[in-house]
């Protein structure tokens, strides 16, 4: 998942929140998030992560938006158990072609749509 800063953020990293299993690193070409290599990841700690960075991207102080690929976005929701939104995903992604890539009103939307 990339993460795109906003106007006012010159850089962020580390840890959201402990539980997640999942930080913020920056790379060359920004900033993504990494699944932390030591202790343990919680099952839902990926799909949390996400919607985390989402709910900051909508207040806009230090995240602007997020984009996260189909793929990552399925198997986050399959690992957090989440299967009806898992195959919906699935389906706009793979089979359909017509959503490739989530932002953080996308992510937003799903969480409320299937109550997750």
């Amino acid at each position: 998942m990339k993460i795109i800063l906003s106007n006012q953020c010159v850089s962020l990293y580390g840890s959201l929140g402990s539980g997640f299993g999942y930080s913020i690193q920056r790379q060359r070409n920004g900033f993504f998030s990494k699944r932390n290599s030591k202790g343990k990841v919680p099952p839902d700690g990926h799909w949390r992560f996400i919607v985390a960075c989402a709910e900051l991207a909508k207040n806009g102080l230090h995240i602007s938006d997020v984009q996260v690929s189909h793929d990552e976005l399925y198997i986050a929701l399959t690992e957090a158990g989440k299967f009806v939104a898992a195959m919906r995903v699935l389906h706009h992604g793979v089979l359909t072609q017509r959503k490739l890539t989530y932002n953080a009103a996308d992510i937003i939307n799903l969480k409320i749509t299937f109550g997750i």
